[in-house]
C-alpha cells in the first residue's frame, strides 16, 4: 500500500482511497467533484490549533508537536489505520487544502499513519 499526500486543488488528482483530512470543507470545491471516500474531521487539527498556527512556517515545529499530541490523545490515527486496513486499498491519498506543501497537517499525519499501518 502506498500513502501519499495531495492538495485537493491540484488539477492532476491521484487515485486511490481518498481522504479529506481537513476539519473545514475546502472553498470552491463541490462535494461531488472531490470524489472522496472519507472525510475524517477527527484526523484534522482542532479549530484552536489550526487558528493558532495560521499556516505560519515559523510556528510549524510547535504546531507539529501540538498536533501529534492531539492525534495521540484522540486515538484518531489508530482508528483511521484500522479503517484503511479493513478496506485494504492499493493507494491512500491524504487530501488537504493548504497552499503550503511543506508546512501543513498532512506533513505531520503521513509518517504517523505509515507507522500505524506497519
Amino acid at each position: 500500500m502506498t500513502i501519499i499526500t495531495a492538495r485537493i486543488y491540484d488539477d492532476d488528482q491521484p487515485t486511490g482511497f481518498r481522504i479529506l483530512i481537513d476539519r473545514i470543507w475546502p472553498r470552491g470545491i463541490k462535494k461531488t467533484d472531490a470524489k472522496l471516500d472519507l472525510w475524517d474531521k477527527e484526523i484534522a487539527p482542532s479549530t484552536e490549533l489550526r487558528k493558532w498556527f495560521g499556516h505560519d512556517p515559523e510556528r510549524f515545529s510547535e504546531f507539529k508537536t501540538r498536533f501529534e499530541q492531539e492525534l495521540t490523545e484522540s486515538g484518531a490515527v489508530t482508528k483511521l489505520a484500522q479503517q484503511i486496513q479493513d478496506d485494504q486499498p492499493e493507494n491512500v491519498v491524504l487530501l488537504y487544502a493548504a497552499k503550503d506543501r511543506e508546512h501543513n497537517n498532512a506533513v505531520v499525519l503521513l509518517p504517523l499513519l505509515q507507522q500505524a499501518l506497519k
